[in-house]
């Protein structure tokens, strides 16, 4: 049978503009140290490390770590676009479970500069060339950058489908604002409200600049042990990785130019149905969730995506408050993308922290009533999305 693993420590520092962040190395550091001190083990002690970011030179992991200590260990340098977080954490939980190492470190860091997410490659073909076919071919030629042309039109082609309201996909973007309020860790903490959402300039679909995560700096780490060693070194055990799927692009994903399943709807449902049936358990039984809202349209669609909300529902899921505390189930009690910045390679790690002080109870004004189990969706395009679901031990 594999080995369980165990998230011991988590870390993270205040996430914050390109014009404010410290250089990588500095925030990547510091993450990795906070974790370490949050599990109470040293960094001699660790074993390996998956270091993920996106933008950055090679073996810029290396460089961070070497910050923190030089003990020798391997280091693996990931990069899965915004699902990069996750995707390191993945390496690291697979390393314990297959009995690989009994403690390793997965460090998420990102040094972003200002404006949208471009391509830095044009001599090369490119990763996105099979997404921006099908987004030409479903809405036509447009200037605005590929992301939000991509989730935009998604958000689009789900409104007309659906009949869903512009004041619907605004309405994330303010109780992503609202719970970011308690979250120290995020940039965007001010209130703000549907009007002053809708009233931000348009980018593309339904998405208004409010409705998009902002280009974010920041770091967050993860210590992954073996119950055997938490319990050699007295570590704690109270939140184990219950579960954990990692999916790429279908045939779907580029077939009928549906723009929904062109930004991962189809990847992020295969991944949560493994991981349901894993666990042995029902989306119904999930309390709280972080998921991958880079944009209000994504958040929308994940809902779905993830069996929170039937499909087709998701406007009456938001207008019921079903996403929100004292609703069904608590969306990004972090702020989540939308508000507390996407640093594209800290991201799915910052999720993982946010998840383990839910379930420890030590998320402050942030708490959830009676967490047990809490799920986590990051998605990258390109594509990746990885799943995980966490679970409250003893």
């Amino acid at each position: 049978m594999p080995e369980k693993a165990y998230v011991a420590g988590v870390g993270m520092v205040p996430f914050a503009t390109p014009s404010k962040a410290a250089p990588y190395n500095v925030m990547g550091a510091a993450a990795v140290r906070a974790a370490l001190a949050d599990a109470g083990v040293g960094y001699e002690h660790v074993q390996q490390a998956y270091a993920g970011y996106v933008y950055g030179d090679s073996t810029s992991g290396q460089r961070v770590l070497y910050d923190v200590g030089m003990s020798g260990i391997p280091v693996v340098n990931v990069n899965n676009n915004c699902s990069t977080g996750s995707s390191a954490l993945y390496l690291a939980r697979q390393a314990v479970e297959h009995g690989i190492a009994d403690c390793v470190l997965a460090v998420g860091f990102e040094q972003m500069q200002r404006g949208a997410l471009k391509e830095h490659w044009d001599d090369r073909p490119s990763a996105f060339e099979r997404f921006n076919e099908v987004a030409v071919a479903a809405q036509g030629e447009s200037d605005a950058p590929f992301a939000p042309r991509y989730f935009g039109g998604a958000g689009a082609a789900y409104a007309e489908k659906h009949g869903t309201k512009p004041e619907t996909f605004a309405a994330i973007s303010v109780k992503s604002r609202a719970h970011a309020a308690n979250n120290p860790y995020a940039v965007f903490r001010q209130p703000t409200t549907v009007e002053e959402v809708l009233a931000s300039p348009h980018i593309f679909g339904p998405l208004t600049r409010l409705q998009c995560c902002p280009p974010t700096c920041g770091a967050a780490a993860a210590i992954v042990t073996s119950e055997a060693f938490a319990r050699k070194h007295g570590l704690r055990t109270d939140v184990r990785i219950a579960a954990q799927a990692m999916t790429t692009d279908f045939p779907s994903t580029f077939e009928n130019n549906d723009l929904t399943k062109l930004v991962g709807y189809d990847m992020a449902k295969a991944a949560a149905g493994q991981v349901y049936e894993a666990a042995g358990i029902a989306p119904e039984d999930i309390r709280v969730v972080e998921l991958h809202d880079c944009f209000t349209a994504n958040e929308l669609l994940s809902y779905e995506a993830l069996g929170l909300t039937p499909k087709g529902t998701a406007e009456k899921f938001i207008a019921d408050g079903d996403n929100t505390y004292g609703g069904r189930v608590v969306t990004n009690p972090s702020g989540g993308l939308l508000s507390k910045g996407h640093p594209l390679g800290a991201t799915g790690l910052a999720q993982c922290a946010e998840l383990v002080w839910q379930l420890r109870g030590d998320a402050e004004a942030r708490q959830v009533d009676n967490v047990n189990l809490a799920l986590q969706h990051n998605i990258g395009l390109g594509g990746a999305a990885v799943v995980t679901l966490y679970e409250k031990v003893g």
